[in-house]
């Protein structure tokens, strides 16, 4: 027979974006033909590089929203699935030296909206009986809302890998991390029996005359024609928008990872997703930051560097694999399908993350050859918030511009982008998130001001 070349639906793009916004298609809207296109395999590239990890704190109500409306879509498959997903909710542990806390309240404030007095929580004495201390990994019958710990001898209880000159731990509850490898297999599973159709090719070209058609190479099939199509092509999303004459306001840094085997035991399994929120200068020796700062290439190295390095235990409480990250990047970058690694990356989160965690130490300048050195783009608008909705002419769509939440925001996110492609009723952030906003004046003022809210 010859192969499927006219579809309902092309999407571009088989990350856990381009899957979730099928699945929701089909689920939500009975919409089946469609056509999974990209040049691998499902979730090979930016996917494969997820911390996976999930969180509702944002500075804004609109982003608090919909990461709610995507947690409760990744609760409903936890259930369904019988937590297949590796759901835990141990919480985001944000981490800092100051006890003036107030511009970090602010901004909990700005996203919780009138809902803050009642979900914010502190503890200053010792003993903090209403409390819920991560112990379990259980996603359900866990607080929501936020507990602001400011008792050192709570934070050593509790947190015993902490350095001890922590001040102040912001713990947000409905947060922890997923398995988004799992999560994309889940759906892909749903979509196969619905009669989905992968196309496995580079798109070289798209043009819209009575529908869509869509040029590719490296495959089978030469021309996929679709009467829509979505553009979920994560990092490449600015050039398949291009072939349709259209301008997206995004750009792309590439952020690093390593994962390797914790056979020091230096981090407990009941540690929640960590992240250092204070600056810092990485813990060289003396002789080591000389040699740094004499080179003018690796002198940035020995200065102060930004905060937000990550921690946390990756394969669930009988695991002993850690994971760290440091997005310290800021340069914007084209994206290739063959990034560079920096080759001194391990080193360098390693010795920042030992900052908080001291016991990592251990691993200074012997960390296991088996480690794995990873990294991905983060694809991202100016203000850091997606970009999901109508993509210039009639029957275009985009989902994408999920810049280091695509993990967590991708069932929000499907199920956003599939209520537009199907002409459906959309929740009232939908808007915000398509390029609307853009011209909304007032909004985008207030919103470049905010803080972008990447964690």
């Amino acid at each position: 027979m010859a192969p499927k070349t006219k579809f309902d639906v092309a999407i571009i793009g088989t990350g856990i974006i381009g899957i979730s916004t099928a699945y929701y298609l089909a689920k939500n809207h009975g919409i089946k033909n469609i056509a999974l296109i990209d040049r691998g395999q499902p979730m090979e590239f930016t996917s494969a590089q997820s911390g996976e990890n999930y969180r509702n704190w944002w500075p804004h109500p609109e982003m608090v929203a919909f990461t709610n409306r995507s947690i409760d879509l990744l609760e409903d498959i936890a259930t369904d699935s019988g937590n297949r997903i590796n759901m835990n909710r141990r919480g985001y542990s944000l981490v800092t030296r100051e006890t003036n806390i107030d511009a970090l309240v602010s901004q909990l404030h700005d996203g919780l909206g009138d809902t803050a007095d009642s979900l914010l929580r502190y503890h200053t004495d010792s003993s903090a009986p209403t409390y819920q201390r991560p112990i379990k990994p259980d996603w359900q019958g866990v607080p929501n809302g936020v507990d602001i710990l400011q008792n050192q001898d709570l934070i050593r209880s509790t947190f015993p890998s902490y350095t001890q000159d922590v001040q102040t731990i912001i713990h947000i509850r409905r947060g922890g991390d997923i398995s988004g490898q799992q999560l994309g297999m889940y759906m892909l599973e749903y979509l196969k029996e619905q009669g989905l159709t992968r196309i496995v090719g580079d798109v070289e070209g798209i043009n819209h005359t009575d529908g869509y058609a869509i040029s590719l190479c490296g495959g089978e099939i030469p021309v996929v024609h679709a009467e829509k199509i979505v553009n979920a092509a994560g990092p490449f999303a600015k050039e398949v928008a291009e072939m349709l004459g259209v301008s997206l306001p995004v750009h792309c840094t590439f952020q690093q990872k390593i994962a390797f085997e914790d056979r020091q035991k230096a981090i407990p399994r009941t540690m929640p997703f960590t992240i250092d929120l204070d600056g810092q200068t990485i813990d060289w020796s003396d002789e080591e930051r000389e040699m740094l700062l004499q080179e003018p290439e690796f002198s940035w190295l020995a200065q102060a560097m930004p905060g937000a390095v990550h921690c946390r235990p990756d394969g669930g409480d009988n695991g002993t694999w850690l994971k760290l990250g440091w997005a310290f990047n800021e340069e914007p970058t084209r994206p290739s399908w063959t990034p560079e690694l920096m080759d001194n990356y391990p080193e360098i989160v390693l010795r920042g993350a030992a900052r908080l965690n001291p016991s990592l130490k251990a691993y200074y300048g012997q960390l296991p050859r088996t480690m794995h050195h990873y990294g991905g783009y983060y694809t991202m608008t100016e203000e850091n918030w997606p970009l999901i909705g109508p993509m210039g002419s009639d029957g275009a769509f985009m989902n994408c511009a999920l810049s280091g939440y695509g993990t967590m925001a991708a069932t929000g996110a499907g199920e956003l982008c599939a209520a537009w492609v199907a002409g459906s009723e959309r929740p009232a952030y939908g808007k915000n998130f398509s390029m609307a906003r853009y011209q909304d004046t007032d909004f985008m003022t207030k919103l470049r001001a905010s803080n972008r809210g990447i964690l």
